[in-house]
């Protein structure tokens, strides 16, 4: 079990990340705010030991990826929220980034994933892949048709 110095600055310095990495997922702020807590709970209670930062914040982003899957396949997970809802939460967005984040929301799971890790935590495909577990080649190649795909939607030519 972890102390409580350890816990707060855990929470200062990933509470922002694991609450994004959760709105990319579930599209809900209630379930942002379960996972949010079910994410420290289980560091709280971890005995893992870290070799570094980027090991850290790899293992809450993870667990984070993983809550989310395990909510998202509940039995008792009946209703869905629709993107409209968080669209309309301005806190949350900036009014240029609406379409872009529309876009990437209704992207397939997987492209989703990669983009998020690579553009908005600016990972890289090596460090990707590790967090994912996914061959290096596949995150590249992940990344290449979610560009092609945003492009469709967005209509540009642009994207980087």
């Amino acid at each position: 079990m972890r102390n409580e110095q350890e816990v707060n600055r855990a929470v200062e310095r990933y509470s922002n990340t694991i609450r994004r990495l959760c709105m990319v997922h579930l599209k809900n702020h209630a379930d942002t705010e379960d996972i949010f807590q079910t994410v420290f709970l289980k560091y709280v209670l971890s005995s893992v030991s870290f070799e570094n930062e980027e090991h850290e914040k790899a293992w809450f982003i993870r667990v984070t990826i993983n809550a989310c899957r395990d909510l998202l396949k509940s039995f008792f997970r009946s209703r869905t929220v629709p993107l409209d809802e968080i669209l309309e939460q301005p806190a949350l967005l900036l009014p240029d980034n609406k379409e872009v984040l529309e876009a990437v929301l209704s992207l397939p799971q997987k492209y989703r994933d990669v983009v998020y890790l690579h553009y908005y935590e600016d990972y890289t495909a090596p460090q990707i892949s590790r967090i994912l577990g996914k061959n290096v080649n596949t995150v590249y190649t992940l990344l290449t048709r979610s560009k092609q795909m945003l492009r469709e939607k967005l209509g540009g030519d642009g994207l980087e």
